[in-house]
This record gives C-alpha cells, structure tokens and sequence, in this order.
C-alpha cells in the first residue's frame, strides 16, 4: 500500500491526472479499475476519476509495490548548466533571457542542454525545487520560443503560478512585443498584417494564405516601424495571435521578410550580412488582466524588458552589409 498526502502543488488537480504524474508505471486502465474496485481510496472512502483533489487529502493505493519503483540513477537535468539570464523572479515566477540556439524543451534527438532543464537545475541548486519531495508538480515554463529566436520565456515555480499564466495567456491579457528587422521599407510606418496560416508539421513550415482554407488558422500582427537604414528597417511587432513562426510569415508574405531568416527568405538577400538565424527578439512583456490573477495580482501592469538586443546595435551601427 503507498499513500500521498496532497500537497499545495497537488491540489486542483483531478485524482486521475495527479495519479497519472504521481506514479507512471500505473497503467490507465488499471488505474480506473482500482477506482471502480475501491483500491485507491480519497480520506478512507470511494472517490471517482474526476475527483478535485484538495490540500491535505490523503490518497491511498491498495496496489502492487512494482507500481511505485522509481528509476535510480542521477537526474537528467543536472547534466544541462544552471547558467541563465534572468530577466525577473519571484517565489512564483522566473522571467528568463533566452539566448539564440538554445531550445526550449527536449527535441528528436533528446538533448539535454534545454532551458527548461537550466531552470530545474538552477531551481535545484537553490533548494526551490526537489524532485524527491513532489509528487506531481515539474517547475514548468508557460511560453515557447523558437531555437534561433531569442527573448524572454516566463516558468512557474509553482502548480498555482502555472494554472493562473496558463490561463492568463489563453485569454491573451499578457502583452508581448517582438523587435525584428526586415527587408526593405514597410509601405505604412504602423500597420496591420492579417492571413491564415496553415502549418506543415513535417517541415515545420507555416504557408500564409489570405483568405480562409481548410484547417488554416487566423493569424493577426500589428508592427511599427521604429527606424530605417538603407534596405532594413527595424520593427517592432505586437502579436494578437499565437501562431507558429507568426512574424516569420506573415512579413515575409508581405515582401519583407526578416533578415538572416532562410526558411522564409532568401539566401541571397541575406549575403554579406553575417546572419546565419532571423533577427527576431521578444523584448517586452506587460502583464495586463483584465480578471482576477489570484496569487499573482501583484504582477498586474507591470512590464519586464531585455535592454540590449544583439541585433539593434548592428542596425543602428549600419553594420548589416549594406
């Protein structure tokens, strides 16, 4: 018999989901038998799959022992450097820097030099996280950005901070700006880009139409041109929509594509530059709700930025090729 006493990072949780992280090894079909048979009992009594589990609950699995072997060996994530750049942290949040070429979670060829797993060691040299004492909850980053593009990436430290910025972004009242510079001059100094875009899991490609086709979805930037040199100008663009390579395509759509981005430019364009990867940074990030935000209501209108943008020096220097 094992028993879990819930957590503040547990609760929440549906009894299902939590005993789905809590022990893996526990196939889902023989976890909801044990449900129906009373083998895994809430408080002493019968519980059901869809359960809310509440601090302090006390979850006990009448199960074979093999079920709860957790594998030896040392931690994954302490094989990745705890180095980052942090923008802003709290006990909730971490506001990290994400630099070019770092990815941000664990690819087709596993590596291990991930930003999620810098922040689990980062978190774990600090005694913040222990894997040991957590039953369910992973710290856990609530956005993604591209390998190549770099800005800032928000992690939760805790089940609470993630369910609130989970949702936060789902009802977009976090603001988050993007500087980039493209080819050649926008034809509006401020402006609005609006298309479909349809996305190619296989080439990791997005096509940009600009009526609706069948299972395209809408893409929305809003951009201003912030200064003009020569053949690039520098942009700031403003995302109403969440959509893969967003940015990327839809400038390139417009015939200006961002410099040193050779999936959706030219190779060509992009000669004498020096720029092998898009220059592309999320910059800027305004917590703005509009509901409440519970335990992170003091974020409220408050805005974190990264100050020196590698490609901005280059642009205002002139040293793109011109």
């Amino acid at each position: 018999m094992k028993s879990f006493v819930i957590q503040k990072n547990d609760a929440g949780q549906r009894l299902d989901k939590f005993l789905s992280k809590a022990v893996p090894l526990l196939p889902p079909s023989l976890l909801y038998k044990s449900i129906r048979l009373k083998r895994i009992k809430l408080n002493r009594k019968r519980c059901e799959i869809s359960t809310r589990l509440a601090e302090g609950d006390v979850l006990e699995l009448y199960l074979n022992d093999e079920f709860f072997e957790k594998p030896e060996g040392p931690l994954l994530f302490l094989k990745a450097p705890a180095a980052l750049h942090i923008v802003y942290e709290d006990e909730n949040i971490l506001l990290v820097d994400k630099k070019p070429g770092l990815i941000v979670h664990e690819d087709s060829q596993e590596t291990v030099d991930t930003l999620i797993n810098r922040i689990l060691h980062y978190l774990y040299d600090k005694k913040e996280y222990c894997p040991g004492k957590e039953a369910s909850f992973v710290p856990s980053l609530c956005n993604r950005i591209d390998r190549n593009t770099g800005g800032i990436v928000i992690a939760a430290k805790n089940a609470e901070a993630l369910r609130v910025l989970n949702q936060k972004i789902k009802d977009r009242e976090l603001v988050k700006l993007y500087l980039c510079i493209v080819h050649g001059q926008m034809p509006q100094k401020e402006g609005t880009l609006s298309g479909y875009l349809l996305k190619d899991p296989d080439k990791n490609k997005v096509t940009v139409f600009s009526s609706p086709s069948p299972g395209a979805k809408t893409a929305v930037t809003k951009y201003r041109v912030l200064d003009e040199k020569g053949r690039f100008s520098l942009l700031e663009a403003d995302l109403l929509t969440g959509r893969t390579h967003q940015i990327r395509a839809q400038m390139a759509a417009a015939g200006h594509p961002l410099l040193g981005d050779t999936k959706y430019g030219f190779a060509r364009d992009n000669k004498g530059t020096g720029y092998r990867y898009q220059a592309l940074y999320s910059y800027r990030l305004t917590f703005q709700f509009s509901t409440d935000a519970g335990a992170l209501e003091y974020l409220n209108h408050r805005t974190f930025a990264v100050e020196d943008v590698w490609f901005v020096q280059d642009f205002k220097a002139g040293r793109l090729g011109e």
